[in-house]
């Protein structure tokens, strides 16, 4: 029995629109798969630059190690003046965080301290008058070439 010529051509057109989106859709995989390989090979890329990049930042520091190790150590009151000054700046963090951050007012306004404690931190030493009342030569920077 065959089928009459009306669904004949009715199942044609099917098989064709269904063969034309085969075809789109492969057009649609073969891009993507393209589009995959491409991304692939970028970060290949960017992954042996990063590769080489950390290398070169490792031999870096273990130059910069190296020469810490050979380093000869500063006199032990040096180290002392250190220590101690790293340690006043930590103490202090509590104090300056919030002004630093742009949070609070600067810690010598605090209402807390003494007008001599205030007064003390706000007038530089380096600017007193002499006794004449002039202020003292500043001194001459030599350049270094």
């Amino acid at each position: 029995m065959t089928s009459p010529p009306f669904e004949e051509v009715e199942l044609n057109k099917k098989h064709e629109e269904i063969l034309g989106k085969r075809a789109v859709l492969l057009q649609q995989m073969e891009r993507r798969y393209e589009q995959q390989k491409n991304k692939r090979r970028q970060q290949v890329k960017l992954s042996q630059a990063a590769h080489e990049r950390n290398s070169q930042l490792l031999q870096d520091l273990q130059k910069m190690e190296n020469r810490l190790r050979t380093r000869v150590l500063p006199h032990p009151d040096i180290l002392s003046l250190e220590t101690r000054y790293w340690a006043s700046v930590e103490e202090k963090i509590p104090e300056w965080e919030r002004f630093l951050l742009g949070k609070g007012p600067h810690p010598s306004s605090d209402p807390s301290r003494t007008p001599k404690q205030q007064k003390l931190k706000t007038t530089p030493r380096d600017h007193a008058p002499t006794q004449d009342g002039a202020l003292p030569p500043r001194p001459i920077l030599k350049h270094v070439k």
